[in-house]
């Protein structure tokens, strides 16, 4: 096969020109047949990396997904570049399955989308006996951390794929996720029984995402704020409870930002009407639990909020992960308190799962919420990458919208004695009245006007102070504890350094640095270079132009076109087909499909 053939793909089908990092070995190895656990971060390329291979080698890519969502999309948008691709699952009629079949069977396509269940539940043998006779060259396994019961998102019916070298003894396998741990990645070779596997592991990082952390303050009030950095943008709000989730849909819509909720209490209709509708940009905003998962391909979500802290560094990444997936700038914002950990530890205590495995990944993500060093650097050496970089340029404390706490070790012993003096009897709310010197009921009926740290810190705000009580507890110098009433109560540590100012002497405390006053904020590296040169005006209109052809043609708008290919078309100005061409991208089936829509605006707009 010439070394350039996947190059040639590339730029025909995707318009393409270049790859990302290790997509290229990727595919050497789906080309060659050796297989593979592939570890890419979210818009990363990973599709690509089992896709375009299918062109290359003969016969069929078979492509296990774990949802229908997904699975159509992805059709989608390879029908629409000019491969051909189906899918068959529970949703064809049997009119368009028995399509399917025929397809197969006379070898009309080069990449087979199917579910786990598909070829290893009921019927999944005939089923599965058919493609082989239909030449499988290799089965791609996607969202593979599903099979490992280390991963954050164990699947039992992906454990049963352990059966794919014995149904396809010719084909090579190719494990492709976005999430992995070296113990995960052990599990998904040994469950799958891979052959002398290549092994390829990307950076995590990803520097288009700007990564943020407040303490629950007034929520509305921080929600407002992110809503107005983020205008007629797309986003996702993250609770931990489906109260919330129905609570703060009906007020966003009420206050004039139309949301549509989405948890597990809402009939199957309503969340596929309320998905369907923000992935065909009929919504900008979905305000969802976790439940709101891996079938969300929406490529320009421009924010993740999360309104409460998830169990694990690994829910925090795959989630806040679905922003940005278009390689542009988007935020995504953590604001969490110390509450959130004392709920986690309840409920995984109550349903027998809070072992030293979950108390330690909750301690994980406690330490990167009341962190105060990189985000980015954070999350990076979490999953093994080394950071080489001073300034990420696209995380609150980079971007120098926190400051250093002047005198951090007198600050926290205040708080301290604080949380001493009251008996470690109670939360943090009353512990920030004390402090603040706030002669409500309870302080004062309990006499804590009285106590020697009442208003130790009368000129700090509730926030502020609420910020201090997360870093400590982060830090390991407090701890909640308590059920129903959680309360804080010191640590050996903290306890430590109530004695002996001298026992913790690199202690930082940061707080949140008042906003400008021109109302402007500091922009990220990549939110700079992603708008370079683009005509905003223009983008505009050519966004219009692709929301048009989409609801023609039935689609998502990113089947179409991501952003990123809008921006540069808005940057370039092409207004002739071959200079369409060399936008990022176009490849050659979309632009002859396509190409005059877009080119007739840009002409309008240019001349």
């Amino acid at each position: 096969m010439p070394a350039d053939r996947l190059s040639q793909v590339l730029h025909q089908y995707w318009g393409y020109s270049s790859f990302r990092p290790l997509q290229r070995e990727a595919m050497d190895a789906v080309v060659a047949g050796r297989d593979s656990v592939v570890v890419l971060p979210t818009g990363g390329g990973k599709s690509l990396c089992f896709q375009a291979p299918a062109l290359v080698r003969d016969g069929l890519a078979v492509v296990v997904s774990p949802l229908i969502s997904l699975m159509k999309d992805q059709v989608d948008t390879l029908l629409g570049n000019g491969v051909p691709a189906a899918l068959f699952n529970s949703s064809l009629s049997g009119e368009a399955k028995s399509r399917v079949m025929s397809g197969l069977r006379r070898r009309e396509f080069r990449l087979l989308y199917v579910s786990p269940e598909r070829l290893v539940g009921e019927g999944g043998q005939s089923f599965c006996t058919m493609l082989a006779g239909c030449g499988v060259s290799f089965v791609a396994i996607d969202e593979a951390h599903c099979i490992s019961q280390w991963g954050h998102d164990f699947r039992p019916e992906y454990r049963q794929l352990a059966s794919l070298k014995q149904l396809f003894p010719g084909a090579s396998l190719h494990a492709f996720t976005a999430t992995a741990t070296a113990r995960v990645r052990r599990d998904i070779t040994t469950q799958l029984a891979l052959e002398d596997p290549v092994e390829l592991v990307g950076g995590f990082d990803r520097p288009n995402l700007v990564y943020r952390v407040l303490p629950r303050d007034v929520l509305k009030k921080q929600l407002l704020a992110v809503l107005e950095r983020h205008p007629r943008e797309a986003g996702i709000i993250y609770c931990t409870s489906r109260k919330e989730v129905d609570a703060l849909a009906d007020w966003l819509t009420e206050n004039g930002h139309p949301a549509l909720p989405y948890h597990a209490g809402l009939s199957d209709e309503e969340r596929h009407r309320n998905q369907d509708a923000f992935l065909d940009e009929r919504v900008e905003l979905v305000v969802a639990t976790v439940a709101f998962g891996m079938g969300i391909d929406r490529s320009d979500v421009r924010f993740v909020v999360h309104v409460g802290a998830p169990r694990s560094v690994e829910h925090y990444q795959q989630e806040s992960g679905r922003a940005g997936r278009d390689g542009l700038e988007a935020e995504c914002l953590l604001i969490s308190s110390a509450a959130d950990f004392m709920r986690w530890r309840v409920m995984l205590e109550r349903n027998g799962e809070f072992t030293d495995a979950s108390k330690t990944l909750l301690q994980q993500m406690e330490r990167y919420a009341g962190g105060t060093s990189c985000r980015h650097r954070h999350l990076s050496e979490y999953f093994g990458d080394r950071w080489g970089k001073t300034d990420c340029g696209a995380c609150d404390v980079c971007l120098g919208e926190l400051e250093s706490v002047p005198e951090p070790v007198t600050v926290a012993r205040k708080i301290l004695s604080c949380v001493a003096r009251v008996g470690q009897r109670f939360g943090a709310a009353h512990i920030t009245a004390v402090l603040r010197g706030q002669s409500s009921e309870a302080v004062v009926t309990r006499g804590h006007a009285e106590l020697s740290t009442f208003g130790l810190l009368s000129g700090t705000s509730i926030a502020e102070v609420r910020g201090y009580i997360e870093q400590l507890s982060a830090l390991g110098l407090l701890r909640q504890t308590g059920d129903a009433y959680p309360v804080l109560a010191l640590t050996p540590l903290g306890s430590a350094l109530l004695k002996d100012p001298a026992a913790c002497p690199d202690l930082v405390l940061a707080r949140q640095k008042p906003p400008r006053r021109d109302g402007t904020r500091t922009r990220s590296t990549a939110e700079a270079e992603s708008w370079q040169d683009v005509d905003r005006t223009l983008f505009d209109r050519l966004r219009e132009v692709r929301l048009r052809i989409a609801r023609t043609r039935g689609v998502p708008p990113y089947v179409i076109f991501h952003d990123a290919a809008l921006r540069d078309m808005a940057r370039v100005k092409p207004t002739t087909a071959a200079a369409l061409l060399d936008v990022r991208g176009v490849g050659a089936r979309k632009a002859e499909d396509l190409g005059e829509e877009f080119l007739d605006a840009i002409r309008a707009h240019t001349f």
